[in-house]
């Protein structure tokens, strides 16, 4: 067995991980890289194989860090199977055509509006792509083995995080490795913590606050005293925020501090179509998550949806105190980039940042405390509060993450660290090495290492 770090390795993003097993190639995990500009290139690279040589691909989860360039792969060759837990086919059948969409959408915006160095500006891949790849989708149950090839044994165990994350176990004669995924926090609002972790010979482990831990604030405090400074100024709080995982928190949690009346009786605007379905499938998920139905059908009912392009124009021009919820959570692109356009200059104003953001998003800019960001080609002031939320997270701490792995059966042979900044990632092989006394490396990009049998 070889593995192959294609991805996330020395960054947060561009998920890919290539299995190789006797003449077999799958791929666990196929995401974008977001980000730095030089990050985002590698989206264009070719793979070190041809994309018809991947026999099959498997998904921890469905944000588009893990997902979103199966599109790309199909559209260059690979028509496998793409396995994933039941919950994650139904938010790729949103996430994915929704990416195809926005990138249409940025191409065409500049194409339109001549900021591009390109021309013309040109889509990784299309909406049309995006649907044709979700035939590719073979969805399994959480603990149930199945075989994405001959040889390989995979089972899904829970990963918390967001609806339908999973650590993948992969089983073959002679070793067995475990990809963490992205793991969730113990005392999520939404998710269950993840599941304990079977024995493997190799971990791969997700490192993205392998650095820090999540503040002790009180987030439902810190969420309603945002919103009363805000509104009590006659401001309006735009909210950037992942359509899946994060935009379900915060509407339950604004519902919750409506109820009690810890808020103003405040509009809440979901300015996201796809945020909005993906409510829709966690109330169908009830078992998957904390919330029973009745908190479903408050986190469901707390917002109005802005669904035409139209109304969300329209929202530009709020003149009342509103909390405004959009995608995407690290304000790469979609409604939400428009929003900050037209509110971050005004004092009034407040951006709520409420999970991780990238190096070279424009989320990471505004928490950096940037006065001017840039937004189609021009720089946009900042003159509005910026609030980072960042206890809202959906990734598990350095804390969380070493006491995950203390619940490994037995030591794995060695740990691989990915999908974490250069820094973030040493802190934790610092803290694996000594609290554990486990051999640890952090990956590197094209990295390839063989996953020998055990002597003896």
């Amino acid at each position: 067995m070889r593995l192959t770090f294609l991805g996330a390795a020395g960054t947060v993003t561009g998920s890919k991980y290539l299995l190789e097993h006797d003449g077999r190639r799958v791929l666990v995990d196929c995401g974008l890289f977001q980000g730095l500009k030089q990050l985002r290139l590698r989206n264009w690279d070719a793979l070190p194989l041809p994309a018809r040589e991947v026999d099959a691909v498997v998904l921890t989860h469905a944000h588009i860090d893990h997902s979103g360039y199966l599109p790309a792969l199909a559209r260059q060759g690979f028509a496998g199977n793409v396995f994933t837990t039941h919950a994650s086919v139904e938010l790729a059948r949103l996430l994915l055509p929704d990416s195809g969409h926005l990138q249409e959408e940025d191409a065409f915006y500049a194409n339109r509006h001549g900021f591009s160095k390109h021309h013309p500006a040109l889509p990784l891949y299309t909406e049309q792509d995006a649907r044709a790849a979700l035939r590719l989708l073979r969805a399994r149950p959480f603990g149930e083995a199945f075989e994405p090839v001959p040889g390989l044994t995979v089972r899904f165990s829970p990963a918390g995080h967001i609806l339908g994350a999973a650590s993948v176990h992969v089983a073959w004669e002679g070793g067995s490795v475990l990809f963490s995924g992205d793991l969730g926090r113990d005392d999520d609002l939404v998710m269950p913590p993840p599941a304990a972790p079977p024995a493997a010979d190799w971990l791969v482990l997700e490192s993205t606050y392998g650095d820090r831990l999540h503040p002790p604030e009180d987030v439902a405090s810190v969420l309603a005293e945002t919103v009363q400074r805000t509104a009590a100024r006659g401001g309006i709080v735009i909210v950037p925020a992942f359509a899946v995982g994060r935009a379900q928190a915060l509407l339950y949690l604004l519902a919750q501090l409506k109820q009690a009346r810890r808020i103003p009786d405040l509009p809440v605007f979901l300015n996201s179509p796809m945020a909005a379905d993906v409510t829709e499938i966690y109330h169908r998920y009830r078992d998957e998550h904390r919330l029973d139905e009745r908190q479903c059908e408050l986190m469901c009912r707390s917002a109005r949806v802005i669904n035409s392009v139209e109304e969300s124009q329209q929202l530009n021009d709020l003149r009342f105190p509103a909390v405004i919820v959009s995608a995407s959570g690290m304000a790469t692109g979609g409604r939400v980039v428009h929003h900050l356009k037209a509110f971050a200059p005004d004092r009034r104003n407040t951006i709520l940042l409420a999970g991780y953001q990238a190096a070279g998003t424009r989320g990471a800019a505004l928490a950096a405390g940037a006065r001017e960001i840039k937004i189609h080609g021009a720089y946009v002031p900042v003159r509005a509060e910026v609030v980072s939320l960042g206890s809202l997270s959906a990734h598990a701490d350095r804390e969380e993450l070493l006491r995950w792995a203390a619940r490994m059966p037995q030591a794995p042979r060695r740990v691989f660290l990915t999908h974490g900044e250069p820094v973030a990632a040493d802190r934790l092989r610092q803290a694996i090495e000594e609290r554990h006394r486990w051999p640890c490396t952090v990956a590197e990009q094209l990295q390839s290492v063989p996953l020998a049998k055990a002597e003896g």
